[in-house]
């Protein structure tokens, strides 16, 4: 398995964490707000800087409005994980 940052599912993670945000009209700083963090966490997880582990993923989840299973379902679809 790749370890690297810029695999295609990571890339596919990415698309569809920034597809939701934008969807919802908020931008990094809400996001940020919403999960009691800098505005520069969101930027760079979108730029694909930073991993996401399973806990951050199911905050972020929630903070654009997602269950993190449905979430996590639509990856891999797109990603066909």
């Amino acid at each position: 398995m790749e370890k690297s940052l810029r695999t295609p599912a990571q890339d596919a993670l990415l698309n569809l964490l920034r597809a939701k945000r934008k969807a919802l009209g908020i931008n990094q700083a809400d996001v940020g707000s919403r999960l009691d963090q800098y505005q520069s966490f969101v930027s760079k997880y979108e730029k694909g800087q930073r991993r996401l582990d399973v806990i951050e993923f199911c905050a972020i989840a929630r903070a654009l409005d997602q269950h993190p299973a449905e979430l996590l379902r639509e990856l891999v679809d797109a990603a066909d994980l």
